[in-house]
């Protein structure tokens, strides 16, 4: 297990991380770095792509997470794996954490004069929930099939392979479907590792 010191250390440090990209978003909501990697990943659209990146991007709405949450944890349950399926419903809170995060910054959406918007969103930009949600879920996933040594080896090499496809793909889905900016997807990023390894932790612990 992680000593406390270096946990704290380890937590502080992403903290502090997306707090001074925070305060970048705030002082600058349009700049050239977003808008400029926007374009760049989008100039590789085409209709069949398109319909992949939809596909990717919507294991992160909200219906399909709670779903694949639930029966994550009832499968761990139905495999005598209680204590992991406890900690698997525990990533539902993630989206509590997006919703007060999304209100607190109020960064609005990428627009149609600045990029190409294949789908359109309601809610607000800064940070990314698809993309702490995907780091959270498919990343303790893939701690847990490290873990889970009694399961079979090709489960846990298959659901570890599409967790690390999901932990790329999902954020560049996102970006590509002209729905966040690349600093929403950072912000999500740090947000999300920040509360895994809380998870991760709290799961070590004898």
């Amino acid at each position: 297990m992680m000593p406390l010191k270096k946990h704290l250390l380890i937590s502080s440090i992403l903290l502090l991380l997306f707090s001074i990209l925070a305060y970048f978003v705030l002082q600058y909501p349009v700049n050239k770095i977003d808008t400029s990697v926007s374009q760049f990943v989008q100039q590789f659209r085409t209709p069949a792509l398109d319909q992949v990146m939809i596909l990717i991007s919507a294991f992160g709405n909200l219906s399909i997470a709670l779903a694949s949450l639930l029966i994550t944890a009832v499968l761990l349950m139905a495999n005598k794996l209680k204590r992991e399926a406890i900690f698997v419903s525990c990533i539902a809170f993630t989206g509590v954490i997006t919703f007060v995060l999304k209100r607190v910054f109020d960064r609005p959406r990428p627009t149609a004069d600045l990029v190409t918007l294949i789908d359109h969103y309601q809610n607000n930009s800064f940070p990314s929930g698809h993309t702490l949600s995907y780091t959270v879920f498919f990343g303790f996933l893939i701690f847990l099939m490290k873990q889970l040594t009694s399961l079979p080896q090709y489960w846990r090499t298959g659901i570890t392979a599409l967790a690390y496809f999901m932990c790329v793909a999902g954020p560049i889905s996102r970006i590509y479907l002209g729905a966040h900016w690349l600093t929403d997807i950072i912000g999500g990023l740090l947000i999300g590792l920040l509360f895994l390894q809380q998870l991760i932790w709290y799961y070590k612990r004898p």
